[in-house]
């Protein structure tokens, strides 16, 4: 076989090879929307019982500023968390109060206050380690409800319906930031109570070079023979 023929194979080859990457990528494309999903940064926060709220500080909860979810809001007072190995001041507290108090953080945050804190969905504390709430007037000890959050996006069921998933699937972010980052094992949470965006904590969100206005791309679904973000 001469140098010309090899030539002719070869290109022959990779033109099938990109007209197969084409299609692949259009299909992919009507199948699920890549419309950008605004992308948030969760900081440390907690979430008190109005039981909690009263202990420590002598009321319920009073509104500060609405959050970009509807109905939740940051409150005006904050709060101190006590963990073995150290201590963080001026933590946010977000509304409205909830049937059981809870405290999410991030991994590095964890490591700061010692305690195991496994990654969770918002509610799921079951079994998770406690921690020590403290304010100016008052004292909580939990003893369970420390999670990191798992990384989630809000959506509308008309959202859903718009991007092909269902609320408690997995998907795959990418990340247009200028440190573009995916991120896999995104828990998708529907409610036609929530508005449209995706949420990172510290840890992710300096990782990838988040700032406000970032937008986020759904790239595929989590779970497939082929690797966890498999289209």
């Amino acid at each position: 076989m001469n140098e010309q023929v090899i030539k002719d194979v070869l290109a022959q080859v990779l033109t099938r090879v990109l007209d197969e990457v084409a299609h692949g990528d259009a299909s992919h494309a009507a199948a699920h929307p890549t419309g950008p999903i605004p992308v948030e940064l969760s900081a440390r926060h907690v979430h008190l019982s109005e039981q909690d709220a009263v202990a420590l500080f002598g009321a319920p909860l009073t509104h500060a500023r609405d959050l970009s979810q509807p109905g939740q809001f940051l409150c005006k007072e904050r709060v101190r968390l006590i963990g073995p190995k150290g201590v963080m001041d001026n933590v946010a507290i977000l509304g409205p109060s909830r049937g059981k108090s809870q405290v999410e953080i991030s991994k590095t945050d964890a490591r700061m206050l010692g305690v195991d804190a496994p990654v969770r969905q918002s509610g799921d504390i079951a079994g998770t380690p406690g921690i020590i709430l403290a304010s100016q007037t008052g004292i909580v000890g939990l003893d369970e409800g420390v999670i990191v959050a798992a990384r989630h996006i809000h959506m509308s069921p008309e959202d859903a319906a718009r991007f092909g998933v269902t609320d408690n699937e997995k998907v795959c972010v990418r990340l247009c930031t200028e440190r573009p980052l995916i991120l896999e094992e995104v828990l998708v949470r529907v409610s036609d109570k929530f508005k449209l965006a995706m949420h990172i904590d510290a840890d992710e969100g300096n990782g990838s070079g988040w700032k406000n206005g970032i937008e986020g791309i759904i790239i595929g679904k989590s779970g497939s023979s082929h690797g966890l973000c498999g289209r």
